[in-house]
């Protein structure tokens, strides 16, 4: 079992930054990918971003490609995603995801945090 508390979201203006974290329990952390998806009102839950156990490999969604990074400190059992540029359409509730793979399928992730608002202003 893995437990997923994601923190940092906010209210902010187009183009500032945000940092999100995700902080996992249990020392299996390294042993999963990580992912962060995004869901806005009415909208069904997208992929973000996702990366290897190790970190070594990232990916994202194009939407995002270039202005988000994703990183993770196995030390700290915490997974960040670093938001840069930030849109309006940038809009969502983010949740992070732990699993055995770095899809960009929700349904391939096993845990879920609760979430954490992202509000980017015009």
């Amino acid at each position: 079992q893995v437990q997923l508390v994601e923190s940092g979201g906010g209210l902010v203006q187009a183009g500032d930054s945000l940092r999100l974290s995700c902080a996992a329990s249990g020392r299996t952390f390294s042993s999963y990918c990580m992912g962060w998806f995004r869901q806005a009102p009415g909208k069904e839950r997208k992929f973000v971003a996702s990366i290897t156990r190790s970190g070594g490999s990232t990916y994202f969604a194009d939407s995002v490609k270039g202005r988000f990074t994703i990183s993770r400190d196995n030390a700290k059992n915490t997974v960040y995603l670093q938001m840069n540029s930030l849109k309006p359409e940038d809009t969502a509730v983010y949740y992070c995801a732990a699993g055995g793979t770095t899809s960009y399928y929700s349904f391939t992730y096993n845990y879920w945090g609760q979430g954490t608002q992202v509000t980017v202003s015009s």
